[in-house]
């Protein structure tokens, strides 16, 4: 009786998986149709038209007004100041988010969740608010201000402190994606190499780069986007001054302010396809790192 008891719940079970399968939470014919109608004129409204505005807007007046707007003095150097920051600030994040994992996921110390918070910290404060915390170190009322001075170093509305800044708000983005991974992968392959004699940079080098390569991209692609968008804290440490310490968002407040709103289009237009491009390599790599799996699960 206990057999066929069992036997029968088990094929009462199926059964109900079965049905769940075809007929999944949400799906019925009233809910499917109002829910993906909810999300599409959601992101039809918040999402799509404020996008194909921008660039309607930006080409309003013809295409050589657009290009003549990109090419202006002033838009230029702001273009090339977010790529000069991106391109400092995306390398660093990723040593230190490499760095910050190894140590997190491969150490067992004192303070560990301490140092975890902290590096998520910039994912929870405020840029302005990360900003300000900069002016009241490096400016010329702050902690190091006349020292700095005296030394002749100017930080705040400068280059290092758009660098500092940008640096500080893209911190976490590396490190968020690695840690979670390293911690699944453990270290049994690191012991296994370091038993079979390879010094600790081979390891690093052979093994664990290796195994978070696509972790690494993806990291360093959300930090370039966020690095490039960047206008809290950069509005408070750059002085926001024209032609030298503006970048594209920056550029992009004050052509609106100027009332040149085909100008300030044309520059939402390139952050625009800088945002495109990012989802698209996003993409790219999300289909990459699937085909490696499946190599490597096939193989």
């Amino acid at each position: 009786m206990t057999d066929v008891s069992t036997g029968t719940s088990r094929q009462t079970a199926s059964s109900r998986q079965a049905e769940w399968m075809q007929a999944p939470v949400g799906g019925g014919p009233v809910t499917r149709p109002l829910v993906l109608g909810t999300v599409l004129l959601i992101s039809l409204l918040f999402l799509v038209v404020p996008l194909v505005l921008i660039v309607v807007s930006a080409f309003a007046s013809g295409a050589g007004v657009f290009l003549k707007n990109l090419t202006e003095p002033t838009m230029l150097h702001a273009i090339g100041l977010t790529l000069l920051v991106a391109l400092l600030v995306v390398p660093v994040n990723i040593l230190f988010g490499m760095a910050a994992a190894w140590t997190v996921t491969k150490y067992t110390f004192p303070g560990r969740t301490l140092l975890i918070a902290l590096i998520e910290l910039p994912y929870s404060i405020s840029p302005i608010v990360a900003g300000v915390a900069y002016l009241f170190v490096y400016g010329s009322q702050g902690l190091f201000g006349p020292l700095l001075e005296e030394l002749g170093i100017k930080i705040m509305f400068a280059l290092p402190a758009i660098f500092l800044a940008s640096l500080f708000v893209t911190a976490p983005f590396v490190a968020r994606e690695l840690i979670p991974l390293m911690q699944v992968q453990g270290t049994d392959e690191e012991e296994a190499a370091v038993t079979l004699g390879a010094s600790g940079l081979q390891t690093f080098w052979r093994v664990t780069v290796p195994n978070v390569k696509w972790a690494v991209v993806y990291g360093a692609i959300l930090c370039n986007a966020r690095v490039m968008g960047e206008f809290g804290a950069v509005s408070v440490v750059s002085g926001n001054i024209r032609g030298q310490t503006t970048t594209l968002p920056l550029q992009i407040e004050l052509l609106y302010q100027d009332y040149n709103v085909a100008g300030a289009f044309a520059a939402a237009t390139v952050l625009t396809g800088v945002a495109f491009l990012t989802i698209i390599i996003k993409i790219a790599v999300e289909r990459m790192e699937r085909r490696t799996d499946e190599t490597q699960q096939q193989g």
